[in-house]
C-alpha cells in the first residue's frame, strides 16, 4: 500500500519532541515491514508561526514570510528523515519526492514553494504519487463542525464527503495559517478524491488502526 502521511507540526512539537519522533519512527518501521511505502510531510509547527510574525514585522512580504516557514519545515523534515531513514537531505520538489520513493520505501519532505502549507504540498505528492490512503496527523481527534478550540459545541464528524470538506474548511491561503487542512490542499484533494483520514496525530498509534482499517478521526469520501 502506498501511504501519504502528512505530520503537523504542531503534532511534532516545537522544537520537535524526540519522544514523538522515536513513536512515530517505530510506527514507521512497522508499516515498512508489513511492504508499505510512505510518503511522509512535515510542517514548521509554531516555530515557522514565530519566524512569520518576525518577518511580519520586519516588514518583508507574504512571499518572504512564507519562505522563512519553508525553511523551518525543512530543517524538521530533515531531522524526522534522519530518524526514519537515516538520510538528512529532503527532496525540495514533489519530482524529487517521487523519485526518492521510488527507489526508497520512505522519504520525508517539508515546504515547497511560497503560496501553500504543508498540507497542500502532501496534496500535490498525492497527485503525483497516487496513494492508496492520505492521513492528516492533526493535533485534534478528526474534522468537527467547527473549530472546537473557538466553539465549545463543536461535533467530531466520524465521517463526511467532500464537499461537506470544502464547505467547512475552504477560504484563501495566508502565511502562517494554522486549520486542520488547509484551503489550498482541501481544493487539490477534493479535486481527486483521495482515501482521507484525519486523525489525532498526538498517539501515532492511530496511523497503524487507520492502515488496519479501523474506526479513528474522521474519514473523508465522496
Amino acid at each position: 500500500m502506498r501511504i501519504v502521511l502528512r505530520i503537523g507540526g504542531s503534532v511534532l512539537g516545537s522544537p520537535p519532541n524526540p519522544s514523538i519522533v522515536n513513536k512515530y519512527g517505530e510506527v514507521v518501521s512497522k508499516l515498512v515491514s508489513r511492504g508499505h511505502s510512505i510518503a511522509v510531510v512535515v510542517g514548521g509547527g509554531e516555530i515557522s508561526r514565530e519566524y512569520i510574525e518576525s518577518a511580519k514585522r520586519l516588514g518583508l512580504s507574504s512571499y518572504h514570510q512564507d519562505l522563512v516557514a519553508i525553511h523551518v519545515s525543512r530543517l524538521n523534515a530533515g531531522l524526522v528523515s534522519m530518524k526514519l531513514g537515516g538520510v538528512s537531505s529532503v527532496p525540495t520538489t514533489v519530482d524529487g519526492m517521487v523519485s526518492r520513493l521510488n527507489t526508497t520505501r520512505v522519504a520525508v519532505m517539508g515546504g515547497l514553494k511560497p503560496g501553500i502549507t504543508t498540507d497542500a504540498v502532501a496534496a500535490l505528492v498525492a497527485e503525483a504519487w497516487k496513494p492508496d490512503i492520505f492521513i492528516k496527523a492533526s493535533n485534534q481527534v478528526g474534522i468537527h463542525t467547527a473549530d472546537p478550540k473557538t466553539h465549545k459545541n463543536a461535533k467530531l464528524l466520524p465521517s463526511i464527503s467532500y464537499s461537506k470538506l470544502a464547505e467547512i474548511l475552504g477560504g484563501r491561503h495566508k502565511p502562517g495559517i494554522h486549520r486542520i487542512i488547509d484551503p489550498v490542499a482541501v481544493e487539490h484533494l477534493a479535486r481527486h478524491k483521495f482515501n482521507l483520514i484525519v486523525l489525532d496525530g498526538r498517539n501515532p498509534i492511530n496511523i497503524l488502526k487507520a492502515v488496519d482499517g479501523k474506526r479513528v478521526g474522521t474519514r473523508v469520501s465522496e
